[in-house]
């Protein structure tokens, strides 16, 4: 009886263990919005970070069409696998010195467990989606939002500058002043940039006081900002 009992007991810790450890892809969805401003899971599309659609299962750093990697993830011989990914998501820096990914990491055990569980569901096609925001010129998020899409109140027709402040005139007919220091000027040649000669506005900044005008390609800024003050 006590070896039965033994036996028993064993066998439910090590269940209990099994099922603790398995992580929820549908949390982990959400969770991975906090990644979603530096890293898409669409295939190819590289964003501040490479594409994370192929991750699980892979060699770290071998994301195909990724340029930016650091000489340190260049030179990491591992698999991105349950005990890799969730070293990595725990400490960066620490699991990887001179990486040039400058998040902190996430400190809870579960939710990284969570977020691991979606980055395998992602590897398999079978991803719940992921929530996101957006609207309005000054609102309008880029998580990477296909721009050649962009509605009439993100879709830039003008860029006057008058000192230090750039008025924007949208094709719905407004316009917004704002600041020089608030505004950046950007280029998407990727599939989901804006159309050549129609640029984008995208907001940025807690306050959404800030904003990115997105152009297909450098040449285009310079021409599509005029000289002119009232």
């Amino acid at each position: 009886m006590k070896a039965l009992l033994i036996i028993a007991l064993t066998f439910t810790t090590s269940a209990y263990a099994q099922s603790n450890t398995q992580g929820d892809a549908k949390r982990g969805a959400q969770l991975f919005r906090a990644c979603a401003a530096c890293h898409s899971v669409a295939p190819g599309e590289h964003m501040t970070g490479p594409s994370l659609a192929k991750a699980w299962n892979h060699k770290a750093g071998s994301a195909e069409g990724f340029a930016r990697y650091s000489d340190a993830m260049k030179q990491l011989d591992a698999k991105w696998d349950d005990r890799t990914l969730d070293k990595w998501l725990a400490a960066p820096g620490s699991f990887l010195p001179g990486t040039s990914m400058s998040f902190p990491g996430i400190k809870d055990a579960k939710a990284r467990r969570d977020v691991i569980a979606y980055l395998k569901a992602v590897a398999e096609e079978k991803a719940p989606p992921v929530q996101a925001g957006g609207g309005g010129m000054m609102g309008m998020s880029r998580s990477k939002a296909d721009l050649s899409q962009a509605p009439a109140e993100a879709q830039v027709k003008s860029i006057r500058r008058c000192n230090d402040t750039y008025t924007v005139e949208t094709a719905d007919g407004k316009s917004e002043k704002v600041w020089e220091f608030n505004l950046r000027f950007k280029t998407d040649s990727s599939r989901l940039g804006p159309r050549p000669g129609q640029p984008v506005a995208v907001g940025a900044g807690m306050q959404g006081d800030r904003a990115s005008i997105v152009f297909a390609s450098p040449k285009e800024i310079s021409a599509a900002i005029t000289e002119s003050c009232p």
